[in-house]
């Protein structure tokens, strides 16, 4: 028995599987035969939608904002700047800058 390559399915057509399995409608095997996907995995999914279903009516849902290394930042500003300041007087040495400040 060959296996079959990995498929990789959208959040729609997951959502749809998983959706048909909390109505309860069909049973489980037969929701696998009908949408060609493994038991266990609509299983999953099933769980999936249901831990995560109050995030879907909590303001700013899944707009999380990525964590901020404040450390990083503040050394690239300062790397930043000392380059500035080293290519200003390098200009300024050229005669390719005025030397306003």
């Amino acid at each position: 028995m060959s296996r079959r390559p990995r498929r990789n399915h959208s959040p729609a057509f997951k959502s749809k599987v998983a959706l048909a399995a909390i109505k309860g409608e069909q049973t489980i095997t037969e929701l696998s035969q009908r949408f060609d996907v493994h038991p266990n995995q609509i299983t999953q999914w099933k769980t999936q939608l249901l831990e995560q279903a109050s995030t879907v009516f909590d303001p700013g849902g899944s707009a999380k904002e990525p964590a901020v290394d404040i450390k990083t930042l503040h050394a690239k500003i300062g790397e930043l700047a000392l380059e500035n300041d080293f290519l200003e007087g390098a200009l300024t040495k050229a005669g390719l800058l005025s030397a306003k400040k």
